[in-house]
């Protein structure tokens, strides 16, 4: 995996905070915000995904479809 370099000009209070949530974590600064960025993104990308299977089984990107209807429990038919 290729490496790139990011240099930010932070807050020296917001600064503190970082580090003193990495430390907290047995963490280096720079480890700490790569994780909380690598983070939100899972969290962004794990939301879209919800999102699209919503629609999925909605029918569509129209919010008004009727909800599928409702599952069968597992025993249905079963005799």
């Amino acid at each position: 995996m290729a490496s790139r370099v990011l240099s930010l000009r932070i807050d020296a209070r917001l600064w503190d905070r970082i580090r003193d949530h990495a430390a907290k974590r047995g963490m280096t600064a720079q480890d700490y915000v790569v994780a909380t960025l690598v983070r939100d993104d899972f969290d962004q990308r794990f939301h879209a995904a919800v999102e699209e299977t919503e629609r999925f089984y909605r029918g569509g990107d129209d919010p008004a479809a009727p909800a599928p209807p409702p599952y069968s429990s597992p025993s249905a038919g079963i005799r």
